[in-house]
């Protein structure tokens, strides 16, 4: 059973130049999943990688751009591919361009082949989700792996908010680059605070409005429910603000902590209080337990849970069914757990890609999926010689 009230997005081709391994590649796809097994080293999440550079930020890997070209090589990458959404077919591509001093520093972002002025251009014709084994600590690892990835989860609801939080991080520097100095000029700190204090309350409402309706986007609510529900909830000083205020209100008062925070500011170095010291609590709702004190099986439950319910949000707010990146996935399931999620993604309606070692694990997926064999960056068909 598919998702009938989302439009299925997904691709029908992937071309690759200079990227990791790959020199060259070009794939043919159709409205299948795709299943990519081989030996570790390939370059299976390599084309995971390639894909979610379709989306804005830096990959699934989160890498500096100069590192993604290929080497050796003159430092410039691309990635294009052509993509069926409800609007038809849209030809998306994105790379370092080279110019007359080498490789750019920033990466170009192209729409049916013209320029686009940011990469926000992409979520008007896909959303890309995705999970990777070194996501795996994200309930016990610091904060900030977890607020990422609750900023990338927000952009289901609202393209700007990726834009907001680097606003946000650039005035916070530029603040605090001001005062290191001897004697900060005073109207310009008032200015940048004022402007922080603008963003840093539209980031906290953006997270608090995915948070409730992500709640409503349950997985399976049962003990033995092959990913339980997850519970969210959001601790932060200004999340916490707009219970009961209204956004000018929790602006004045953030803006009123910085001006008193500048000498403790100063001395530490760095900005003490906001949006980037926020986190995002996970529970196992089931057994009502904070997932960092669950086991190693319950928490990767619970991952692959909150991703499921990330693509479900974007399917229900866009109306077209996120693409889906599942690296190494199924070999660390049992199989009961990698059935269901399976079916899951089956009901999602969504195009899901999906790495492995071993094919035997995706056997139960027959003619369903695109299998592809990956070997030292070459891709064929499983079975093909």
């Amino acid at each position: 059973m598919t998702n009938q009230s989302s439009i299925r997005t997904y691709l029908t081709t992937l071309k690759l130049t200079g990227f990791r391994n790959y020199a060259t590649l070009s794939l043919t796809l159709d409205q299948r999943s795709v299943v990519l097994t081989g030996p570790n080293g390939a370059g299976k999440t390599n084309l995971l990688e390639a894909v979610s550079f379709l989306s804005p930020g830096r990959g699934l890997r989160r890498a500096a751009l100069d590192e993604v070209a290929r080497r050796p090589g003159d430092g410039s990458w691309a990635v294009a591919a052509t993509l069926v959404n409800a609007a038809g077919e849209v030809d998306l591509g994105t790379g370092l361009a080279l110019d007359p001093n080498g490789p750019q520093s920033r990466r170009t972002i192209r729409v049916n082949h013209a320029a686009a002025r940011s990469s926000e251009a992409l979520l008007e014709h896909v959303r890309i989700v995705w999970l990777t084994p070194a996501m795996d600590g994200l309930f016990t690892g610091p904060a900030g792996e977890r607020r990422r990835f609750l900023d990338r989860a927000v952009l289901a609801i609202d393209r700007q908010h990726g834009s907001r939080v680097s606003a946000f991080e650039r005035a916070m520097r530029g603040r605090n680059r001001l005062l290191a100095e001897a004697n900060p000029d005073r109207a310009w700190l008032t200015a940048i605070e004022t402007e922080m204090a603008e963003l840093a309350v539209a980031i906290a409402a953006a997270r608090r409005e995915w948070a409730g309706l992500a709640a409503g986007f349950t997985v399976g609510n049962g003990a033995d429910s092959a990913f339980p529900a997850a519970g969210v909830a959001l601790e932060g000083m200004l999340e916490g603000d707009l219970d009961g205020r209204a956004a000018a209100e929790v602006e004045d008062r953030y803006r009123a902590t910085l001006a008193a925070d500048r000498s403790r500011d100063a001395a530490a170095g760095r900005t003490l209080s906001g949006p980037h010291r926020s986190d995002l609590r996970i529970r196992h709702r089931p057994k009502d337990a904070p997932a960092e004190t669950c086991s190693t099986g319950e928490q990767k439950a619970l991952l692959i849970s909150l991703v499921l319910v990330q693509a479900r949000l974007a399917a229900k707010l866009s109306g077209e069914t996120p693409i889906v990146l599942l690296d190494e996935i199924a070999a660390h399931l049992d199989k009961t757990r990698r059935e269901a999620l399976f079916e899951m993604l089956g009901d999602l309606g969504c195009q899901a890609f999906m790495t492995g070692t071993d094919t035997d694990v995706f056997a139960s997926l027959g003619a369903e999926v695109l299998s592809l064999a990956v070997e030292a960056g070459h891709v064929r068909p499983v079975g093909a010689l």
